[in-house]
């Protein structure tokens, strides 16, 4: 287990300790450690005095402040009426046969976690998915299993 409360009082010296901390903050646990614990949000919660109930249902709102452990690599795919009718269901079947393991699951040897989010800003360009920060756009089958490969031997 990390550092919690080290790395929150150095998040709160650097966002602030008010209200409006609260998202920067709970950001950078997660881009440090992956996810948000209960103790995290606890700790969050008393420095910037307010409840803990406020600080988990901000997290349990946002899709990207996840509160369980992911993989290395968290995959979301857009699931977008412009994403299904440019062929997001085959991009998951793909990516579901690659990993052996289905949307909300993280493969046994926690290098990827699979999920379907709401709209990731690519509409434009669909199917498209994220690797963690990462978009991937334009996709097809062939694609997508490069893209895979290229992460497993990172």
């Amino acid at each position: 287990m990390y550092q919690v409360g080290n790395l929150v009082k150095e998040l709160s010296a650097r966002h602030g300790r008010d209200r409006a901390s609260l998202m920067p903050i709970l950001q950078g646990i997660v881009e440090k450690h992956n996810y948000l614990t209960d103790e995290a949000m606890v700790e969050v919660a008393r420095e910037l005095d307010i409840s803990a109930a406020e600080v988990y249902g901000t997290a349990s709102f946002y899709t990207f402040l996840d509160t369980v452990p992911r993989g290395k690599y968290v995959i979301r795919v857009c699931k977008t009426i412009s994403c299904s009718m440019k062929g997001k269901g085959e991009i998951i079947s793909t990516l579901e046969n690659i990993l052996k393991i289905r949307i909300g699951q993280t493969t046994s040897d926690k290098q990827f976690t699979l999920l379907e989010t709401n709209c990731i800003g690519w509409c434009h360009k669909a199917p498209a998915i994220l690797i963690n920060d990462m978009p991937y756009t334009e996709l097809t089958e062939e694609k997508v299993i490069e893209i895979i490969k290229s992460y497993m031997h990172k």
